[in-house]
């Protein structure tokens, strides 16, 4: 679970225990530095801007009839072949084709490929620099973007020092070819990068610099070459400093070095996401113990909730006792009013509401303060709140809420980046995107519809049903909200309910097909999970 998803979670706030996930959510995706942002194409995906679009005939012309059948029909496909159209188009995928070809042969090393592609390329005789320069993949990498990923320095050589391309040129991320390496941990690659005048400073469109990238990664030589040309060790990302991505990946010795160069332990990000609490997420105790001794707030609070909140709800005890000891209060209430004891309850972490519970404060309205009782009382309190959503939930309409014209314009912006990260199915960045827009304009219902469908295409069924009766709540009347609502439904198993959501569409748009397929595939897929499918004639199968 990366930094994203923290900073979600926290805006979100009310996303409650009784739900199957953590109320915090608070973790890593393990795999890499590409939690961070998006991974670059591999060679094999290397994403190339159509030159005609998928549906063109020109691309997809329909099969020919078989020449032995139809004979007369010969000479028009001899035409058609033949034709200046047909010859546009050809041409046209062979020099995707060669695009294609010089990207990859600079991810695989291959300098003579690199080399006979470019002057076939240079069909107008600029130069095979020229090619270089222009030749780009769907997302603005370069051939350098590419063979910095590769660790291919040899092929940075050639491009950098023959081909005379730009060292720092930024791709639609705004990453530079150095950023890539560092993400990847090209340390050779690297220092020849920066040998050769590429800013160590510069940072993506997420604020991230090569240092975050490295410092995630825990890769020392190249964070100690980076602090070497002097990188600001608080540079701020959306994802927040780079000792944040080192404690969130669990990268202990990354992290000493980091406060080595004096980076603070308590500078925290705009959602209030600390060294710590990453820490914390990433159920780290090595680096928790040395951030604790560099001066770390253990009661620090993001979203209401602080450190010991998180470790409880994982179920962590080892770091429940790390962050006792430090100094962690076991009554702070979180914003939902619970006290550490009591999410691990909800959690049914039971060994960690034993070592709690001779620390923590009665808690009014628990008569039996017994692991047991506390146990009780919690999810007794949790199923009440959960009816109290579940109502407010239902309600069919809501008051707007005033909102100012900047608001309103900060709000496209939001949704215009989750329109885009949407395309390109990053769909927790998008959902990011999308929770930003509600905050500026919560009136708007294609904005819990559009997060609804995201967290849809995430698997995260609750939060996208939570999204849908929203967008119900707001626009009643709407069909596609609706039918948001009947998906998340069916996505949750509870296929009665999914076929009444589509119903409900399907009255209000009966020509919908879309609606209407979905309702009886929603009947038919509860007729099979409760094992009541019959034949069409009524008689049982034989």
């Amino acid at each position: 679970m990366s930094i994203i998803i923290i900073i979600i979670i926290l805006r979100k706030r009310k996303w409650h225990y009784f739900e199957k996930y953590s109320r915090y959510q608070l973790g890593w995706i393990t795999g890499g530095p590409e939690s961070f942002q998006r991974r670059p194409p591999t060679p094999s995906t290397i994403q190339l801007p159509l030159l005609y679009s998928s549906s063109s005939p020109l691309l997809k012309p329909a099969p020919p009839p078989e020449p032995s059948r139809n004979l007369s029909l010969l000479p028009q496909l001899r035409r058609t072949l033949s034709s200046p159209a047909m010859a546009d188009a050809t041409a046209a995928l062979s020099a995707r084709s060669k695009v294609q070809g010089f990207l990859e042969a600079a991810c695989s090393g291959d300098l003579d490929a690199l080399r006979k592609l470019g002057s076939a390329l240079d069909e107008d005789g600029k130069g095979a620099a020229a090619v270089a320069a222009g030749v780009r993949d769907a997302n603005k990498r370069t051939a350098l973007h590419f063979a910095a990923r590769e660790g291919r320095t040899e092929v940075c050589q050639f491009l950098v020092e023959q081909l005379r391309l730009p060292v720092d040129t930024k791709d639609d991320d705004g990453e530079t070819p150095l950023i890539h390496a560092a993400r990847q941990g090209r340390l050779q690659t690297a220092e020849y990068l920066l040998g050769h005048g590429a800013d160590p400073s510069i940072a993506s469109n997420m604020g991230a610099t090569a240092l975050h990238h490295a410092a995630g990664i825990g890769h020392i030589e190249l964070m100690k070459l980076l602090l070497g040309k002097g990188v600001d060790v608080e540079s701020e990302s959306d994802a927040g400093t780079p000792l944040v991505w080192a404690a969130g990946h669990g990268q202990q010795e990354a992290v000493k070095l980091l406060l080595q160069h004096n980076a603070k332990p308590n500078n925290e990000t705009a959602d209030g996401i600390t060294s710590l609490l990453s820490a914390v997420a990433a159920g780290s105790i090595p680096c928790l113990e040395v951030l604790i001794q560099a001066g770390a707030n253990p009661n620090v609070t993001a979203g209401g909730a602080t450190p010991l909140h998180i470790a409880a709800d994982s179920g962590n005890l080892e770091m429940v006792k790390c962050l006792l000891l430090a100094g962690g209060d076991p009554n702070t209430t979180d914003d939902d009013g619970l006290k550490p004891i009591q999410v691990a309850a909800l959690r049914d972490n039971l060994e960690v509401v034993e070592h709690l519970l001779p620390l923590t404060s009665p808690i009014p309205g628990v008569s039996n303060w017994t692991v047991d009782g506390i146990v009780e009382y919690t999810l007794s309190k949790m199923a009440e709140e959960k009816a109290q959503v579940n109502e407010a939930a239902s309600l069919k309409s809501r008051q707007p809420v005033e909102v100012s014209p900047e608001a309103k314009k900060r709000s496209l912006e939001a949704k215009s980046r989750g329109d885009d990260a949407f395309r390109r199915k990053d769909y927790l960045i998008a959902v990011d995107a999308y929770t930003q827009a509600i905050e500026f304009d919560p009136n708007e219902a294609p904005l819990f519809s559009n997060r609804s469908l995201c967290w849809l295409r995430a698997g995260q069924g609750e939060r996208a049903l939570e999204d849908a009766r929203a967008c119900r709540a707001l626009r009643p009347d709407w069909a596609k909200a609706c039918f948001r609502e009947g998906a998340a439904l069916r996505l949750l198993q509870r296929f009665e309910e999914a076929a009444n959501a589509f119903y409900e569409g399907v009255q209000l748009e009966p020509e919908n097909k879309e609606l209407v397929s979905a309702f009886r595939e929603a009947v038919e897929e509860g007729r099979r999970f409760h094992g009541t499918d019959k034949p069409a004639n009524g008689k049982q199968s034989e």
